[in-house]
């Protein structure tokens, strides 16, 4: 089958992209395409070569100058300082520069940190329905799934949950693709204007806390030493951005990704509400089935690699189709059924190797939380309009609806 016959973009494939994830992990699970620069881009659709890429940080790099010849680094045009800023963060960067920045950050997930927001994140799930309950109709995700995680990444970072609305449009920015934004266009002015909204924002915000320190991570890492090296002021903002957009995009559309399988599903439904200890299975379950990462942020060989029975050249970029992974019939009994009870449930959906997701604890315990904190309170929990009629965001690497309408029992 010819590559340009698999549509991997566009309104219609994100409805639901699984059926092309199947056909090519059975007729070209590496599917190649050219790209921009004159290289390629594969796209990777089998578990066992997603995982094995995941694990392989050697040989598949992040940054596309570890690909790259000194001569051929020489010759790169300066960085614009807008793509650096969007760009210089920990899931961009190889060792050893991942290393000391992941270990900068690392503190603040351990168990004990993430158990002790347990109760916080309890509270505001709580708030959240009371403000609706009475109602008994919201948007699951404005109302709940996206003010629920950014109140949780404002208050882990140390910054006022009053400006969570300026959040979201920086995270907009943040996860939609920077090619050309470079150009004098419309969408190059309104990112730098945000950007500079951003940079302004966390600029007043370290200057504070070098004054005044709070128990927050912001102070946290403004104090950091490890190895006697302290992140620089592009990469405490590139920090700020990836821990905003990991620390809350991916948990918004897990909550409702969750939801929205399930609310297709009243009998598991019915099922999680009588037995709440089977949720954790769930939750595991939830990131499988249609987990908030579709695509792995992009990795780049740094070799000739050969793969079966393809060659990968040097520099070509490499895209890890998580959610193809996690519906492969070689890894999964029936991976197109939402199973909870599902056993040896070893998905992809928080990665693999040293990238392996850094918030995967706190992610689990905010959708566990607010998953059953719905379950409990909402009884009869169910969709307000026909789901094929919802609209799902185009974004390439995240899956998540635009807006979800449901209603209750009052």
């Amino acid at each position: 089958m010819d590559n340009q016959q698999f549509d991997l973009f566009g309104p219609a494939f994100k409805a639901n992209p699984y059926p092309t994830y199947a056909a090519m992990r059975q007729a070209q699970p590496l599917c190649q395409r050219d790209a921009a620069n004159g290289k390629s881009i594969w796209f990777v659709t089998r578990y066992a070569d997603v995982a094995a890429i995941l694990r392989d940080s050697t040989r598949f790099v992040k940054n596309v100058q570890n690909t790259m010849t000194a001569d051929e680094r020489a010759a790169l045009p300066p960085v614009p300082p807008l793509i650096g800023l969007l760009s210089n963060h920990m899931l961009n960067l190889d060792a050893p520069d991942h290393t000391r920045l992941r270990t900068l950050v690392n503190k603040a997930f351990t168990a004990t940190v993430v158990n002790q927001m347990a109760g916080r994140i309890q509270t505001r799930a709580d708030q959240l329905l009371d403000k609706v309950q009475a109602r008994g109709a919201m948007d699951l995700i404005n109302e709940y799934a996206y003010p629920l995680p950014i109140h949780v990444i404002a208050e882990l970072l140390g910054v006022p949950t009053r400006d969570q609305h300026r959040f979201r449009q920086w995270s907009d920015v943040f996860v939609t693709p920077s090619v050309n934004i470079h150009r004098q266009t419309k969408k190059y002015l309104k990112t730098k204007r945000l950007m500079e909204d951003f940079t302004a924002y966390f600029r007043q915000i370290f200057a504070d806390r070098r004054q005044q320190p709070q128990a927050d991570l912001i102070t946290s890492l403004l104090q950091a030493e490890e190895q006697g090296d302290k992140l620089s002021e592009e990469e405490l903002f590139s920090m700020m951005i990836l821990l905003i957009v990991a620390g809350h995009e991916t948990v918004v559309d897990l909550i409702s990704n969750g939801i929205f399988a399930l609310l297709q599903q009243p009998a598991v439904l019915t099922q999680l509400q009588h037995q709440p200890e089977q949720l954790d299975a769930a939750i595991e379950e939830m990131v499988r089935y249609d987990g908030p990462v579709e695509r792995a942020t992009m990795r780049f060989a740094a070799q000739d690699i050969e793969m079966n029975g393809h060659l990968i050249r040097r520099g070509d970029a490499v895209s890890l189709v998580l959610a193809a992974a996690d519906r492969d019939p070689e890894q999964f009994d029936a991976p197109d059924t939402f199973d909870p009870a599902r056993h040896n449930n070893r998905h992809l959906g928080f990665g693999l190797g040293i990238h392996y997701c850094l918030g995967a604890s706190l992610g689990r315990l905010e959708g566990r939380i607010a998953i059953s904190t719905l379950l409990r309170r909402l009884p009869n929990l169910r969709l307000a309009a026909p789901a094929e009629t919802l609209k799902w965001r185009t974004v390439p690497i995240l899956r998540g609806l635009q807006q979800m309408p449901v209603v209750w029992d009052r």
